[in-house]
């Protein structure tokens, strides 16, 4: 069965509760302040044994096309036009307003299917609004409470006669076979102009104002035949200057979505490269072993190109020598330039972060990097590094075995390095484990 269901309503009703309820998870940020969701964002929703597609959407409000709400509005009113029916989410305590009978009266020239939902309806808290609810002419309301699980039977009644039987289709890939890659930077460095720029169409919202973007939105995407997951991020800025908690809100879910990424790109605004926090960013994505591309945006307003990437590619080399060798791409999410290059070097790096490499190959490899760079004295013993074993992909995780349990980091650098180089792995985070051998002649050890 499959239908798509879109929650729409005034500001802070409890939208993205119901979201949150409906998709077992705490996908989309939520916060007694009105207005948090902007973009609309798509989970996949059950109720017992109906499954069913869910978008949230941003509270409906009057305002100017082109202002940042009016702009959140046309979001909204695409959702609706995308779904199957149209959920209308009112707020119990405070009873049936002109904002609600408004916006019925909207939603309704869509000719869609709609669904009248009373929320906060906890503890027969909202029994005046369910007798008001009657007056908008859409039927029996259905009473639930979204935070507590409450009437969720009801609303299974609701929507279970939209349901279609599957037409035999194949099912939908996963989470775990798409390749999922996320798009993070800082504030205003163009990352929702990207995705747009990518899919073809207004997905999300974009603008001059800075931090437009809350929830994490993840968008399915075909590119040469291949499937693909673009995940648009919450601008991360330093962490002292985030004090608002719906700020560090978007933050965690933007950090939640590079842990859950095969390959990030970091977008970096070409008119200032490579800010401190761009290498915080980038070291973060390191440490969470994330394949990571780098997109140079807004590439159309640089005049020398040549000595531009020059001087990128030296400021990468003495701030980020752990991702030594990262693609740098230069694009333009306002014109497309480069965009089909920035998608081919993401299906390259999580190739190569998937890469495996032969026991045997990996420790003709080892015994030359011995004979080049002798492992180092420690105390009055010498570092004896017996072989080497692939213990993991994604990244390419080893594990060193030798006579001691610590191998100095510079040593572990250079091991790396030479890796990086022999077996052209650029820029993928490599991870090698010390594990010291047992003594053969300890009494009660074996071989």
């Amino acid at each position: 069965m499959s239908f798509t269901v879109a929650i729409v309503g005034r500001p802070n009703v409890g939208k993205s509760t119901l979201f949150n309820r409906l998709t077992g998870k705490r996908h989309a940020l939520v916060d007694d302040m009105p207005g948090v969701t902007r973009d609309r964002r798509m989970g996949e929703a059950r109720i017992a044994d109906l499954e069913f597609t869910v978008m949230d959407t941003a509270g409906l409000e009057e305002a100017d096309s082109e202002t940042l709400q009016g702009r959140m509005t046309r979001q909204t009113e695409q959702a609706i036009e995308e779904a199957d029916v149209a959920m209308i989410v009112v707020d119990g305590r405070a009873g049936i307003t002109p904002a609600d009978q408004h916006f019925v009266r909207m939603v309704r020239k869509k000719h869609k299917p709609l669904v009248l939902v009373v929320n906060k309806a906890e503890g027969g808290k909202a029994n005046a609004a369910i007798t008001d609810a009657y007056s908008l002419g859409l039927g029996e309301p259905v009473a639930i409470s979204a935070e507590h699980g409450e009437g969720m039977g009801d609303l299974y009644a609701a929507l279970a006669p939209f349901a279609k039987e599957s037409d035999g289709e194949a099912p939908k890939e996963t989470i775990d076979t798409l390749m999922q890659i996320a798009i993070v930077g800082r504030p205003n460095v163009g990352k929702s102009t990207l995705l747009n720029r990518i899919i073809g169409e207004e997905r999300v919202l974009t603008g001059p104002e800075a931090g437009i973007t809350r929830d994490a939105i993840a968008v399915d995407f075909q590119f040469e035949g291949k499937n693909l997951r673009l995940v648009d991020t919450a601008g991360m800025r330093r962490k002292a200057n985030v004090q608002e908690k719906v700020e560090k809100l978007a933050v965690a879910d933007s950090l939640h979505s590079i842990q859950y990424a095969h390959v990030v790109v970091l977008v970096v605004d070409a008119q200032a490269p490579l800010e401190k926090q761009d290498n915080t960013i980038a070291a973060l994505i390191e440490q969470e072993g994330r394949a990571m591309v780098l997109a140079v945006n807004k590439w159309d307003s640089v005049d020398d190109k040549p000595a531009y990437l020059k001087a990128i590619h030296q400021r990468l080399e003495s701030v980020l020598p752990q991702v030594k060798g990262i693609p740098v791409v230069p694009i333009s999410g306002k014109t497309g330039e480069n965009i089909p290059k920035l998608l081919k070097e993401c299906f390259r790096a999580y190739a190569l972060w998937n890469r495996e490499i032969g026991t045997g190959e990996l420790n003709r490899w080892l015994e030359a990097a011995l004979e080049e760079h002798t492992p180092p004295m420690i105390s009055t013993r010498r570092l004896k590094i017996r072989y080497m074993t692939q213990k993991s992909a994604r990244p390419p995780s080893f594990i060193l075995f030798a006579n001691m349990s610590e191998v100095p980091e510079h040593y572990l650098r250079y091991l790396v390095n030479t890796m990086r180089e022999r077996f052209k792995l650029p820029g993928i985070p490599i991870r090698i484990r010390v594990r010291k051998n047992k003594n053969p002649y300890a009494e009660g050890q074996e071989t």
